[in-house]
């Protein structure tokens, strides 16, 4: 029988534990107070402070366009980053924003009302938005193996993005904020935002993406002059902006399709020039 010299085994070195810098966790941070955010919007949303749920998810919104950048910035992409994205935005944009409108449907009816008999439908609408956001995210995760890799799909996402997708439907709310007209806070409005916004995300239709898209030097002064008076508008007029914005998103839904056609239409004919 072999003798084992345990000297020797324990003095075997063991392996140094790799240090990460916390630059690395900066983005993690960043996409962990997006999912704060989101949560925290539940639970105003379960208390009827619509404005306070309202601007938790755009800060959520907000909070998401920036974990990307800032990871790119400090060269600290990593997987664990890109699992939280994924968890972060479907509680902030699929959950939170479904049970904010099914709190919203359910705020003004009491259980003499007639609508009240179809809460169970109108919880049924506010799942199907939420699975459908999930399931938009899950083929956002492996689209870089789909068909986008085509050249005419860079200035387009697959489908209604989560964030947009979350600000639309919130956007009824917001008006009826802002204009105190209690007819707009009705279960019709409500269940079809929910089901047209899920069928939107979960379908391959093209939607604007603003991360492909440059502005000539001409034209930037001009784009900077919007962008600040944006910026005004939102201090200034923060629902009413917040509502228009979610009015011109939304309009650019059938004009993406139509840029998108066009798009795809001249490559073919340049791919079938070339071939030719």
């Amino acid at each position: 029988m072999k003798k084992i010299n345990f000297k020797r085994v324990m003095r075997r070195p063991r392996p140094k534990l790799k240090r990460i810098p916390v630059r690395a966790m900066i983005p993690n941070v960043v996409t962990l107070l997006a999912a704060a955010s989101g949560i925290t919007s539940i639970r105003y949303s379960a208390q009827g402070e619509w404005r306070l749920a309202i601007f938790a998810i755009f800060i959520a919104c907000m909070l998401d366009g920036l974990d990307g950048r800032v990871a790119r910035m400090l060269n600290a992409s990593s997987r664990l980053g890109a699992e939280l994205d994924s968890l972060s935005d479907f509680v902030s944009f699929g959950v939170a924003p479904a049970l904010f409108a099914y709190f919203w449907i359910m705020g003004p009816l009491d259980e003499t009302a007639f609508a009240w008999r179809f809460k169970g439908i109108f919880w049924a609408f506010a799942l199907f938005y939420a699975l459908c956001c999930g399931f938009r995210l899950a083929r956002f995760n492996i689209m870089p193996d789909d068909q986008c890799h085509l050249p005419y799909w860079k200035y387009f996402f697959v489908g209604l993005p989560a964030p947009g997708a979350a600000g639309l439907l919130v956007t009824p709310a917001i008006w009826q904020i802002y204009t105190g007209w209690d007819v707009i806070q009705n279960p019709l409005v409500g269940s079809l935002m929910m089901i047209l916004l899920g069928i939107l995300m979960a379908s391959p239709l093209p939607t604007f993406s603003a991360k492909a898209v440059h502005i000539k030097i001409g034209y930037m002064p001009a784009f900077l002059l919007a962008v600040i008076f944006t910026i005004s508008m939102l201090i200034a007029q923060f629902w009413l902006t917040l509502g228009v914005i979610g009015v011109i998103y939304l309009s650019t839904i059938p004009v993406c399709l139509t840029a998108f056609r066009k798009f795809k239409m001249n490559y073919e004919q340049s791919s079938g020039s070339l071939e030719g």
